[in-house]
């Protein structure tokens, strides 16, 4: 039998930010998204222009994004 890949869906809850875009019209955004139905978590990763593809990510808790920003404050604070 050969191996189906999961069918991964998302739905963006909250556009948060845009944070860059690269030469290939990629946008690296922020946003809350609920993946496979399941609660909403912070995202962070590259979209296209009408978020049907996207790069590898990385996905946060509230509680994680709150010590990422304690971590970025803490290392920009003399930058």
């Amino acid at each position: 039998m050969a191996y189906k890949k999961p069918q991964i869906s998302n739905e963006i809850v909250r556009f948060v930010g845009e944070i860059s875009t690269t030469a290939g019209g990629y946008k690296k955004e922020l946003n809350l998204i609920s993946w496979n139905g399941g609660e909403a978590k912070y995202d962070i990763r590259d979209w296209n222009n009408d978020h049907s593809r996207s790069s590898k990510g990385i996905t946060l808790t509230l509680e994680e994004l709150k010590n990422l920003r304690d971590l970025l404050t803490t290392e920009l604070a003399d930058k």
